[in-house]
């Protein structure tokens, strides 16, 4: 039997190593390096699956935790599944809930078995295990699922890390065990904190395992850029270099190239869509904060050239400002589309580069473009 989930290798940059390939799933097949918006609760916020397909989006995730508590795994399987359930025909990656329910902090307890929390919607006790995260995107559908992993927090000391990561390797071994859908991918996420000994073992032990693709988890987690980066770089090095390597949480076109350069296909954030909701639009030259005055009377498109919904229909800078300001949903729709477009493109645009064995050019041009706007704010 084929595998549900398979990588095909295409191209090395030459000078890099940078990959692009093309990453099958039971509902399509899709060209990396990938961008994959967040839509957390079987919606993408403010964006309908009809406009993701016309923007390119091939894959989109949502979160086994909030799926649990509201509606159910059983409302989903009734309704045939996810992809059934909210009209998307693509590509569906979903989150095993281990870093959620790890970001509550008192309000969860971590033992072997696996974790006890209190909803954050009601406070009611509430249980995850590796076994239950499995039969919950079991019963969901979802093409790609998570291993269920153990985030390490930044800081952390070796000992709390080590333990952390050995666990998170014996909860990938129990959910290998479980997952029996054949028509679903299993990922293993590797962790390991910021040490680069726990890194290199960690991303070794899931090799081992033969997973059909691998996460890089517990990265952008406070941690300063250059040190995500190392660790990152620790992590792949060790992962197969046939399967697909996604890196979880990251979201600005800075990290991916980075994150490219340092062998990463994939990629899924809120960052695009929740920015927006704040008026900020995203461009080849870094971020537009539309609150700011500057703006009033720019009569111009977010971004020339650009082809998504809001600049192909000329809404200028000056109008989003006065919806973003009025509190318009329109002015938020708006950015949000854009935001999108603009990633989807972004990764269309180094994917070329990486076939043209230019990314290395790619890289450093954009990189000096990027940040050479007064108004952001990084």
């Amino acid at each position: 039997m084929t595998a549900a989930i398979t990588y095909d290798l295409l191209h090395e940059d030459a000078a890099t190593g940078a990959r692009a390939g093309i990453l099958h799933t039971p509902h399509g097949s899709f060209e990396t390096p990938i961008f994959m918006p967040v839509g957390t609760q079987a919606t993408v916020k403010g964006v309908s699956p009809d406009e993701l397909r016309k923007m390119g989006a091939g894959i989109i995730l949502s979160n086994t935790y909030h799926l649990f508590l509201r509606p159910g795994m059983e409302l989903v399987r009734e309704a045939g599944g996810l992809h059934k359930f909210m009209h998307w025909d693509g590509g569906i990656l979903t989150d095993s809930g281990g870093f959620q329910v790890f970001s509550l902090g008192e309000l969860r307890k971590i033992t072997e078995e696996g974790v006890t929390f209190r909803s954050h919607l009601d406070g009611s006790k509430k249980f995850l295990s590796p076994e239950i995260s499995m039969q919950v995107q079991m019963a969901l559908g979802s093409d790609i699922v998570m291993a269920f992993d153990e985030c390490v927090p930044y800081p952390a000391d070796y000992d709390y890390a080590k333990r952390s990561t050995d666990r998170t390797h014996r909860w990938a071994e129990r959910c290998k065990k479980v997952m029996t859908s054949p028509h679903q991918g299993l990922f293993g996420i590797a962790q390991g904190g910021m040490y680069e000994d726990l890194r290199r073992e960690s991303a070794k032990i899931l090799a081992e395992m033969d997973f059909p693709g691998y996460a890089v988890g517990g990265l952008s987690v406070g941690e300063p850029k250059e040190m995500m980066y190392e660790m990152l770089s620790y992590s792949t090095e060790h992962l197969p270099k046939h399967k697909a390597r996604y890196l979880m949480g990251v979201g600005t076109p800075d990290y991916f190239v980075e994150s490219v350069l340092r062998g990463i296909d994939m990629f899924d954030c809120v960052y695009p869509t929740r920015v927006a909701r704040n008026g900020m639009a995203m461009t080849w030259t870094g971020r537009l904060v539309m609150k700011n005055s500057d703006y009033t009377h720019d009569h111009h498109p977010l971004e020339d050239g650009c082809g998504c919904y809001a600049c192909r229909n000329g809404y200028t800078r000056a109008y989003i400002r006065h919806l973003v300001r009025a509190n318009e949903i329109f002015g938020l729709r708006l950015l949000s589309l854009h935001n999108l477009y603009f990633l989807q493109q972004f990764m269309r645009e180094m994917r070329k580069s990486i076939m043209e064995d230019r990314f290395g050019e790619f890289r450093v041009k954009f990189l000096e473009n990027y940040h050479s706007r007064s108004d952001r704010k990084d």
